[in-house]
């Protein structure tokens, strides 16, 4: 099976988009000319991508599947692509990462914006991915690096550890709590708690620290990111249980930080391809973060 580029490009841009509509003007083309690459696409793969509810393109099950592995495909094309133009034009380059979510949007965003102004000549694009994807990603070498949590369970991956940081309380202001230098599952047992959802290594940390406890955690309410937790901590829904590096750029306002015991120890990494030579921006922008991390790294207690 020979798959067109443009109907995969067409394919991409309409799930990140959300339309056929909006993926035509990210595109430079017309609507119909997209809707004409969806329909050859979905011939040459021989199933559904898109249902058509109420004018509206919703993804198929097989679609959601597909989507990772053409984002890697693609992506690797257009490393290829600005490989090729560096070379033409002379230009620096680019540099391509991947990082969780909570740490593109907390300690990782000042790390990245004091290494541009060092380099005011150097693009960089920075994609907050899963752990799946981005290990998938920076494998197939279709990203230069990027950050995620330790150990890491990928062959084609190898990392640099960063930093290692504890796990905290987040209190709302004002919280009676706030007087203990530590917080533990005994002192929470009465306490509404926030906690990021089933499925996490770390969530499944906590839980069996409360067992071992013999205390049933009282969960008010579950969420996904470090942001939105440290937000309905602040609006007093309870006590969230975080990671500290995370945690950190989002309290404010009278909120607290105490730290958890039993201690919990979240290690952080700097990740590449296996057996891969790194480029000279690559290797600079670790000596970077390497300088930077060790600024954030609190001492043991």
């Amino acid at each position: 099976m020979k798959l067109n580029l443009r109907a995969l490009d067409a394919f991409r841009h309409t799930l990140q988009c959300g339309s056929a509509t909006a993926a035509s003007r990210e595109l430079g083309i017309s609507q119909p000319a997209v809707s004409r690459l969806l329909a050859r696409l979905e011939r040459d793969v021989g199933f559904e991508l898109f249902w058509r509810e109420k004018g509206r393109l919703v993804p198929t099950p097989e679609a959601r599947i597909l989507a990772d592995e053409v984002d890697v495909a693609l992506g690797r094309l257009d490393r290829i692509a600005t490989l090729a133009r560096n070379l033409g034009d002379g230009a620096v380059g680019e540099l391509r990462i991947v990082a969780p979510p909570s740490l593109v949007e907390g300690p990782l965003a000042p790390i990245v914006a004091s290494f541009l102004a060092q380099n005011p000549q150097l693009r960089l694009s920075i994609s907050p991915r899963d752990v799946e994807t981005a290990n998938q990603l920076i494998a197939t070498r279709a990203v230069d690096c990027g950050f995620g949590r330790l150990p890491v369970d990928h062959p084609g991956v190898s990392a640099e550890h960063l930093i290692t940081n504890e796990t905290v309380c987040v209190l709302p202001p004002r919280h009676p709590l706030a007087k203990l230098t530590v917080i533990g599952p005994a002192d929470l047992a009465d306490m509404p708690l926030i906690l990021l959802g089933q499925g996490r290594r770390s969530r499944a940390v906590i839980d069996a620290a409360f067992d071992r406890a013999g205390i049933a955690p009282r969960v008010r309410l579950e969420t996904q990111t470090v942001g939105s937790a440290c937000a309905f901590a602040a609006h007093g829904v309870g006590v969230a249980i975080l990671n500290e590096l995370m945690a950190c750029t989002y309290v404010r306002g009278g909120m607290q930080m105490r730290r958890f015991r039993p201690r919990m120890l979240h290690e952080y990494g700097f990740l590449t391809a296996s057996e891969a030579p790194l480029a000279k921006v690559t290797q600079s922008f670790l000596a970077h973060c390497r300088s930077e991390f060790r600024k954030l790294a609190s001492p043991t207690k």
